[in-house]
């Protein structure tokens, strides 16, 4: 792992991720330890937290993990609560799970529906439910994963759209309510970034060459510059910043 910009202010500081085994979660939690963060994270794929875990050994005493289905609430909001008596406090929390499964809009059921925002919104108002206590005390920083997807809408996928809208609503009512007690609360809305995950699904070969002819900057997005993002966003350098939903996209709205 590399360092590619420092923040003094983050070290120490700790950070609670959501879906923080794999892709941008991991490039996140990656990202936060290299500034000096205390890092706590929650994902259901226990195996990919474990590799990671290992992969990190050498900051074992910066992490904790513990296995979460998010759409269980309360054990998502226990989980938080541990973290910050884990780690006494809480600073930063980034509401990253997501899933962009696709249906057919005409044939989505209830369930499928439901579950989508189950997964995609439910969690970071929860998340955020149980972390502002802890971020009132000393301000904070609250991230919330939306997408250029709730902008530009996309075939298939108008739970995923729908749940992302809802985290832009999200953001602007959080920071118009806690942003007195010196909490900042802003939305990153990637563009198509190239996780394992969308490499082995959605993102083939003629969906890059696609992407590359509609943004300006003719690059793929990697998760360690999702990341990037969210550190600047976290850090006292964004002070003034809040309410915000903040594109990276290459150019591509």
């Amino acid at each position: 792992m590399s360092l590619s910009a420092h923040y003094p202010c983050l070290a120490h500081k700790s950070v609670f991720i959501t879906g923080g085994a794999t892709g941008i979660g991991a490039a996140m939690v990656r990202a936060f330890l290299l500034q000096g963060a205390q890092v706590a994270f929650v994902d259901l794929d226990n195996a990919q937290a474990e590799k990671l875990l290992n992969e990190l050994s050498e900051f074992s005493a910066q992490l904790w993990f513990r296995c979460v289905d998010v759409r269980q609430l309360t054990h998502l909001q226990q989980a938080i609560n541990a973290a910050a008596e884990h780690f006494a406090g809480l600073s930063v929390l980034i509401n990253n799970v997501a899933n962009d499964k696709r249906f057919d809009t005409e044939h989505i059921s209830v369930d499928e529906w439901q579950n989508c925002l189950q997964i995609n919104l439910d969690p970071a108002f929860f998340a955020s439910q149980a972390a502002i206590p802890f971020l009132k005390k000393q301000g904070g920083a609250i991230i919330n994963f939306s997408s250029i997807n709730a902008i530009t809408g996309q075939p298939n996928m108008a739970g995923y759209v729908t749940a992302k809208a809802g985290l832009i609503g999200l953001t602007k009512a959080l920071a118009r309510d806690y942003g007195g007690y010196g909490i900042r609360v802003n939305a990153i809305l990637p563009g198509w970034v190239a996780t394992e995950r969308q490499l082995e699904s959605w993102f083939t070969a003629e969906e890059q060459q696609r992407w590359l002819e509609t943004t300006c900057i003719k690059q793929f997005i990697q998760p360690s510059d999702v990341a990037n993002l969210a550190l600047f966003l976290a850090s006292e350098q964004s002070a003034l910043i809040t309410g915000q939903g903040i594109n990276i996209d290459a150019g591509r709205i």
